[in-house]
């Protein structure tokens, strides 16, 4: 198997045995020699300066391409001048530019509509400080109009200046393959990179899924259903799911994988092993 970069998502921890678990998985999945690792802000958009923190512990570790996510919801353009200053001031140089979930009974606010918005503010006010990813949708954003108005909006956020493309994780190849062949007919040229979810606990992962709209295939889901409570099982048939998905990206042409995680290390380090993506 052809050796390509990896990257790989974390979350803010919430309590401080949260915070020792991530700096062990850390470490260990620091062998696997990612391109960047991101902090994403964590389930239902918690704090900004839990992310901030984190990604300033990863870059302290000597992670130095560490990426913090940035979310334009409800924010000024001054408050997100204030923070890109700081990031900039504390050697961060990737961000993973997002609109961001409306918090539950709010309206829009702020001065920024679209991720688009985010990325063009960023390019104005810092010049090319910070490479820029964005987020891709393979399954449809769960607020876009269609599948072509999505595309049409991953075009806005790279024509504004985004750098490439991470897409939320999935499990259909096919549905990537056909994403990334209609954003090229857009014209969209920068990578798109899969998103690759480890199927470890299905309950977890189909509740997750429901929540962000990532597609779990029928078939998929009533099998990890028929194991029940079968840890051992559903962890291997989920390892045998994804490796097999992620070799076929990879002999398509996939130009990387970024793996979420979720704050633990054996299950992106076994997928890796059987990959042959261990450095």
């Amino acid at each position: 198997m052809k050796q390509l970069p990896i990257s790989l998502e974390f979350f803010p921890p919430k309590t401080p045995e949260g915070a020792e678990k991530l700096a062990a998985a850390r470490q260990t999945l620091y062998a696997l020699k990612p391109e960047f690792c991101s902090v994403t802000y964590g389930a239902g958009g918690s704090t900004q300066q839990g992310t901030f923190d984190t990604v300033k512990a990863i870059h302290a570790e000597g992670m130095t391409a560490a990426a913090s996510h940035f979310s334009c919801i409800g924010a000024t353009h001054s408050k997100v001048l204030e923070q890109l200053q700081a990031l900039k001031q504390a050697g961060i140089q990737r961000l993973v530019a997002l609109r961001g979930d409306l918090p539950s009974g709010h309206g829009m606010g702020g001065e920024f509509t679209y991720a688009s918005d985010l990325v063009r503010f960023i390019r104005d006010e810092t010049g090319d400080a910070f490479h820029i990813e964005v987020a891709g949708y393979t399954d449809m954003h769960p607020q876009a109009k269609s599948m072509q108005a999505d595309i049409r909006a991953l075009k806005a956020k790279v024509d504004a200046g985004a750098n490439g493309v991470i897409t939320q994780y999935f499990f259909n190849a096919d549905g990537y393959f056909r994403y990334v062949e209609d954003a090229r007919k857009l014209g969209v040229q920068v990578p798109i990179v899969p998103g690759i979810m480890p199927i470890t606990n299905s309950s977890q992962l189909i509740r997750f899924s429901d929540s962000c709209g990532a597609e779990i295939p029928t078939w998929l889901r009533l099998r990890l259903q028929e194991f029940g409570d079968d840890v051992a099982s559903i962890q291997a048939f989920g390892m045998d799911v994804v490796t097999r998905m992620c070799q076929r990206l990879l002999e398509s042409g996939a130009p990387s994988l970024h793996f979420y995680t979720m704050n633990q290390s054996a299950a992106t380090r076994e997928l890796c092993r059987q990959l042959g993506l261990e450095k």
